[in-house]
């Protein structure tokens, strides 16, 4: 609404004005003419390189939008299928103690794939805490300039790992992460430069997890 007043009041002004005949000289006003039509040209450009960054933008978020939708389908799928299952063995009453046998062992099996993910989680954790520890804190810092506001609070490797993949699982059509004070540069240009993240094409300030694919 404010650009609309501007361009009328621009308008009213430019109605107002009297033509004023610059020069009656070819060659001045050949040379204006060319320097209006490079301005138009700049201004041009301009706007195509706008509409192109705007449209790649669209193309990626409609890219994320349809993996989510075909994530969602075939959650779908798979929800209607057990639901089949479901209805099938109320029809068969034989079948339901062998599923039931079956759905123990798969609850075992879960169990078990919980419990190793825990002792791997731990492992990693010691690894990364020996082979890559956070900078230690030195009290000199504080000396140095008594004034400095409060560093941020430093996250482990494992802690950022962890974040990753968690947004990963929760939200793959989404999985960037935001990086602040409490990443420590290292961490981060360690995770890029072996392969294991990737900064956002747009937002070097958030990245997301590598992922891999046989």
């Amino acid at each position: 609404m404010l650009q609309w007043k501007a361009l009328t009041v621009d308008f009213h002004q430019w109605q107002a004005r009297n033509p004023e005949l610059i020069s009656t000289n070819p060659d001045v006003l050949l040379e204006l003419g060319k320097k209006e039509l490079q301005k138009v040209k700049n201004d041009l450009e301009m706007v195509l390189l706008t509409v192109q960054s705007k449209n790649k933008q669209l193309e990626e978020d409609l890219k994320r939008e349809q993996q989510w939708y075909e994530e969602q389908k075939q959650m779908l799928e798979t929800l209607n299928k057990m639901e089949e299952e479901v209805n099938t063995q109320a029809e068969h009453p034989s079948t339901k103690s062998m599923k039931f046998r079956e759905l123990n062992e798969l609850k075992n099996k879960v169990l078990k794939l919980k419990t190793f993910k825990k002792e791997l989680v731990t492992a990693l954790g010691e690894f990364l805490d020996e082979h890559f520890p956070l900078p230690e804190r030195r009290e000199n810092i504080k000396k140095q300039n008594s004034s400095a506001e409060p560093v941020a609070e430093l996250i482990t490797l494992q802690e950022i790992l962890e974040m990753l993949i968690n947004t990963l699982m929760a939200t793959p059509h989404e999985p960037y992460i935001t990086i602040n004070e409490s990443f420590w540069p290292p961490y981060i240009e360690l995770l890029l430069r072996y392969g294991m993240a990737l900064r956002h094409p747009e937002d070097p300030m958030r990245m997301r997890l590598q992922a891999f694919h046989k």
